[in-house]
């Protein structure tokens, strides 16, 4: 069965028959987890393998485990640190902050990759204007060249480790302090500010090889009346013509209020897909993803399932056990562990 263009999640840390029905769906093409369906890793890799026994290829299993305060799995995996905690090493040691940026990327992949799951949504491109509350400590830093370094050095960890980077959120939802989780969200900026600033990461990320982007639920009225995920205008004019970004395009959560002027969640999907988006998440909401499985009408394009596939991880370790035994990844832990201690040296 080919994936579908729907990501949705699940109730726990085992699938229920509700579970089953829905990722068996043709529309469906990814799970995303959260929290609520972790345990422990020798849980997690069960419910992993149960997922990936359902469909073949298997569905996408994807996860928001970028560090610090957005850490989906916690025990047994690596704490890893905010992404502003990098971006403060860079401003005094450029050179230690790539470096240790790369092996958080690493670190992330590789302890994920090893228990069944295929993605992280990160890095976060977002420049740091020091006005979100939502993005905050998750971006970077306020400089888009200081992003642009640390967020290439994370997406070489990253594949490094079997995983393909998706950066988010386009094109930039660090200017303004309203939550699109919670609320409408509009940024008045021309597109010229935009460009020589927020877009500065996305355009680098896209020239290093980036395979996914997820759009952002702002709206930007100076350069389409509609948020960014719905714009024909962000995804296909700017995104995909003028950077040229051939990967894959993921909404953001369907659910979040800063979408809630669209009439239904049938309504939001069709117009996300129709504006451009490859696959679209819908979370935390099951009703809404019932009806949107009985109701979308969408055939997916060759292309799409293109990039889709494309974003398979690619296991390189069979077991917890061996992949803790190994030198690299456990001198890329200790680099980690090393973050805010001023009492470790590294050679930078």
């Amino acid at each position: 069965m080919l994936l579908g263009p729907v990501m949705l999640d699940i109730a726990g840390c085992y699938l229920t028959d509700d579970d089953r029905r829905r990722l068996q769906h043709p529309l469906t093409g990814g799970v995303i987890l959260f929290s609520r369906n972790f345990s422990s890793q020798k849980q997690l890799i069960t419910l992993t393998q149960e997922i990936r026994d359902l469909r073949t290829p298997h569905l996408l299993i994807a996860v928001d485990q970028e560090g610090g305060r957005v850490q989906r799995f916690k025990e047994d995996f690596t704490r890893l640190p905010a992404m502003r905690e990098l971006g403060e090493i860079w401003d005094s040691n450029p050179a230690r902050a790539s470096h240790l940026s790369r092996q958080v990327g690493y670190v992330l992949a590789i302890e994920l990759i090893t228990s069944g799951v295929d993605l992280s949504f990160t890095p976060v491109l977002d420049v740091d204007h020091g006005n979100s509350s939502v993005i905050g400590d998750r971006a970077f830093h306020r400089e888009p060249q200081a992003v642009s370094d640390l967020a290439h050095a994370l997406m070489r960890g990253l594949k490094a480790g079997g995983m393909q980077a998706v950066g988010k959120h386009f094109p930039g939802h660090g200017f303004i302090q309203a939550d699109s989780h919670l609320e409408k969200s509009v940024d008045y900026r021309q597109y010229s500010d935009i460009e020589m600033d927020d877009l500065i990461p996305f355009r680098h990320m896209i020239d290093f090889g980036i395979t996914g982007i997820m759009a952002a639920h702002v709206i930007y009225p100076e350069v389409d009346q509609y948020p960014a995920g719905f714009s024909r205008l962000w995804l296909q004019k700017i995104l995909r013509e003028e950077l040229q970004f051939e990967g894959c395009i993921f909404s953001d959560d369907l659910s979040m209020k800063g979408v809630g002027h669209f009439a239904s969640i049938v309504s939001r999907a069709s117009a996300a897909l129709e504006a451009g988006c490859d696959m679209i998440l819908v979370c935390n909401d099951s009703k809404a993803v019932d009806e949107l499985l009985d109701k979308l009408q969408w055939n997916i394009s060759a292309a799409s399932l293109g990039r889709l596939a494309h974003m398979h991880g690619i296991r390189h370790f069979v077991s917890m056990a061996r992949l803790r035994g190994d030198a690299v990844y456990v001198q890329a832990v200790r680099d980690i562990n090393s973050i805010g201690n001023p009492n470790e040296v590294l050679p930078f």
